[in-house]
C-alpha cells in the first residue's frame, strides 16, 4: 500500500479570503460533519483498543498518551480530566506531551523530532508491561511518538494510535491501529481543525468506555 498523506492534501477550498464570514463558517461546518462518519468507520478498532486498556489496568497499569503539538495537548487535556470526570487517581491515565508541559502553551521546536526523548519520558513514570501506550499523531509520522511506541513494543509493552491517515509508519507500528480518515482539512495542511477533532471523539471514546 503507498501511503498518501490526506492530511496534508490541498484544501477543497480555493481563496478563503474572499470567502464572507457566513461562508467561512458553513464551509467548515460542512468539513466538520464528516468527522464522525469517519469515526464510525474507526468503531471496530476503536473497541479493540478499548477491551485491551481495560485488561491492562485490571492488571494494575496505567493508560498513557504521548504526542507532539495539538495531538499531544489533546491528550494531556483527555487525561487531564479523567479524574474530576471519573474519580480515578490522578496518575492513573497520563498525559505526555514532545517537549514537556512547556510546550502545552507554547510550541517547542524540534521536539517532535527526537525519535528517543518519548522512552525517556515514559521511563520516568518507570513503566512497566501492565501499561498500556497510545500514540497520537494526525499524521502518523512523527518520530517522536513512532520511537515511543517501537521502544515499547521491544519492552513488551502494549500499544495503540490514533491517526488520520491510513497505512501510516505509526500505524505499522502500533499494536492496536486506529486509523480516523478524514481528508484533506479546510485550511490545507491545518491538521488541528478536523484531525484534531477526530482525536478527541476518539479519545473520548476510550477514556469513557475504559
Amino acid at each position: 500500500m503507498t501511503f498518501t498523506k490526506t492530511t496534508e492534501q490541498s484544501s477543497h477550498y480555493e481563496q478563503l479570503e474572499k470567502m464572507s464570514v457566513n461562508e467561512l463558517l458553513q464551509n467548515i461546518n460542512t468539513e466538520d460533519k464528516s468527522v464522525p462518519l469517519a469515526v464510525e468507520k474507526a468503531l471496530p478498532a476503536i473497541e479493540l483498543t478499548v477491551q485491551k486498556v481495560v485488561s491492562q489496568l485490571q492488571k494494575g497499569g496505567r493508560l498513557f498518551y504521548i504526542g507532539a503539538g495539538t495531538s499531544g495537548r489533546l491528550g494531556v487535556v483527555d487525561a487531564s480530566e479523567c479524574p474530576p470526570t471519573f474519580g480515578v487517581p490522578f496518575d492513573l491515565v497520563v498525559g505526555i506531551i514532545a517537549g514537556g508541559d512547556a510546550a502545552i502553551r507554547k510550541a517547542v521546536e524540534f521536539a517532535e523530532d527526537d525519535v528517543n526523548q518519548a522512552w525517556k519520558d515514559l521511563s520516568e513514570f518507570n513503566i512497566t508491561t501492565n501499561d498500556f501506550v497510545i500514540g497520537i499523531a494526525a499524521s502518523g509520522t512523527t518520530p517522536y511518538v513512532i520511537g515511543g511506541l517501537e521502544q515499547c513494543n521491544l519492552n513488551q509493552i502494549p500499544t495503540a494510535c490514533i491517526t488520520c491517515n491510513q497505512g501510516s509508519p505509526l500505524s505499522k507500528v502500533a499494536q492496536f491501529p486506529i486509523e480516523v480518515v478524514v481528508g484533506p482539512e479546510f485550511v490545507t495542511g491545518s491538521s488541528r481543525m478536523k484531525a484534531g477533532t477526530a482525536q478527541k471523539l476518539v479519545l473520548n471514546m476510550i477514556s469513557t468506555a475504559t
